[in-house]
């Protein structure tokens, strides 16, 4: 039969549910949890009760808990903050995110523990590239100005470079580098975790998928690990997720899991992110 996403390549509400609670008892005044929605979705909750999460036992785990849609616009008079690179960047100098980012005093990346067909690895630090808003860096984004409400993925922008994004943002730092998503997802991913680093990562290895990120990977299967495991710095967690998966954390390029592409972990490490 088939398994839930939750189970396989989706982070698992119970575990969102239980960091609310403890985040709660660890005196946090405010929780907000943040991802970006699929088009035509507007408010995260409802894109959560149309993937089946039981949103009322989220919002009841703490006294204050809200949702916020990061593909779009943050309500208010600063719908995005600028994120500058330290040391300079791989891809963009900085990127143009959703406010809540910049007003949150702790950041949490909870996600799975999986392969990733273009980065290699998605654990921690892969997770914070869905930040960057599709109304921004998505297909179709504005010329001049970001989009109201996104069109798609990040396919033309962040993965293929095949256009700039709108010229209220940043362009890239060189044009003409390699246009291979392979050479610039890893990029990106680095970028973005020095930009805005992680306080806390919690991965999810109990049950997930191998050989690749989702059912839509050619080799993709279910299989269960058994372990959970949490850190402080982005290129740490990652590299003990490497570790944990079988794989060496000082690989790079032509070297399981990163045959096609560019370690992420070292990109990372040499912006300042972390060591490995």
């Amino acid at each position: 039969g088939y398994l839930p996403q939750s189970r396989t390549y989706w982070t698992n509400p119970q575990q969102v549910g239980a960091m609310i609670r403890l985040l709660d008892k660890a005196g946090a005044r405010r929780i907000r949890v943040a991802e970006g929605c699929d088009t035509p979705f507007v408010l995260l909750e409802e894109w959560m009760y149309r993937a089946s999460w039981d949103v009322n036992a989220l919002k009841g785990a703490a006294p204050k808990v809200e949702f916020v849609n990061t593909n779009i616009a943050y309500p208010g008079g600063k719908p995005y903050a600028r994120f500058k690179v330290p040391n300079g960047g791989h891809l963009f100098s900085a990127y143009d995110l959703n406010t809540v980012f910049d007003e949150c005093d702790v950041l949490v990346s909870m996600t799975k523990l999986k392969e990733h067909t273009t980065a290699g690895v998605t654990i921690s630090m892969k997770n914070l590239f869905g930040m960057t808003p599709a109304t921004i860096y998505g297909n179709g984004a504005g010329v001049d100005e970001p989009l109201s409400y996104p069109k798609g993925g990040r396919q033309e922008i962040l993965h293929g470079g095949r256009r700039q994004p709108p010229k209220s943002s940043p362009a890239e730092i060189d044009p003409k580098s390699p246009r291979q998503d392979t050479y610039r997802i890893p990029r990106c991913v680095a970028d973005i975790n020095a930009a805005r680093p992680l306080h806390l990562a919690v991965i999810d290895g109990i049950e997930t998928i191998a050989g690749g990120e989702g059912p839509w990977s050619r080799d993709a299967r279910p299989c269960s690990p058994g372990v959970m495991f949490a850190g402080t710095n982005g290129v740490t967690v990652d590299a003990v997720g490497l570790a944990l998966m079988g794989f060496d954390p000082m690989a790079d390029r032509g070297t399981a899991p990163f045959e096609r592409c560019d370690s992420l972990l070292k990109l990372a490490e040499d912006l300042g992110v972390g060591t490995r």
